[in-house]
């Protein structure tokens, strides 16, 4: 099985067609103010205009109000959403779109539970714990803590950069992986040399499977 990527915090029209001719799967758009990767909804549907086909578009929030996601899904064309906050199953539904779950990894966690609690999401995003910045912040957590979650698909998340996401893949054995610091020049600024060699990564990982 081929590992799918996406590269996530796309902030230019150029980074967006960059990830694409790469081959990745998915560009993720960040639509929470607070960070440095955040687009507004007129530059989100310049990204998408710019993108060729079959390359998904995913919506990321930290949580937002019904009206803020609604707002977004009027003017640019979301694939899938992703939540990053500490929103419940019922925040995640129902803006007739499929989801994504993140679960930032703290020591405390009980990944099974945090699994059980949104019973609808299409799947989940592992990722460090960073409550302050929720996701972007080049942080790995312990991949040996990576629950195998049965059916619906497990996506890796943090820290993950060109020189460790073979490592990473074999590890894991994730449906998917997420990446958007390790492969910047600067926060928001994407990197398509860094792109191209974090996917040349990724198929690497993919030949041990």
């Amino acid at each position: 099985m081929r590992t799918r990527v996406k590269i996530c915090g796309i902030t230019r029209e150029q980074d967006g067609l960059a990830a694409a001719r790469a081959g990745a799967d998915a560009i993720g758009l960040v639509f929470y103010a607070r960070s440095p990767r955040h687009v507004t909804v007129e530059r989100g549907a310049r990204i998408c205009a710019q993108l060729p086909p079959f390359v998904s578009v995913v919506a990321l929030f930290v949580n937002p109000t019904r009206e803020q996601v609604g707002e977004v899904l009027a003017e640019v064309p979301v694939d899938l959403l992703q939540f990053h906050g500490s929103e419940s199953a019922a925040q995640c539904e129902g803006h007739g779109r499929p989801y994504i779950k993140a679960i930032g990894m703290k020591n405390d966690l009980d990944p099974e539970a945090a699994i059980a609690a949104h019973p609808h999401a299409s799947g989940f995003l592992f990722d460090a714990w960073q409550p302050e910045i929720h996701g972007g912040g080049g942080v790995a957590f312990d991949w040996a803590r990576m629950p195998a979650i049965g059916e619906r698909p497990a996506i890796l998340a943090g820290g993950l950069t060109p020189d460790n996401v073979e490592q990473a893949i074999r590890l894991t054995r994730p449906w998917a992986v997420d990446v958007s610091s390790g492969v910047e020049v600067d926060k928001g600024i994407k990197s398509a040399e860094k792109i191209e060699a974090f996917i040349r990564g990724v198929a690497r990982g993919d030949t041990m499977q």
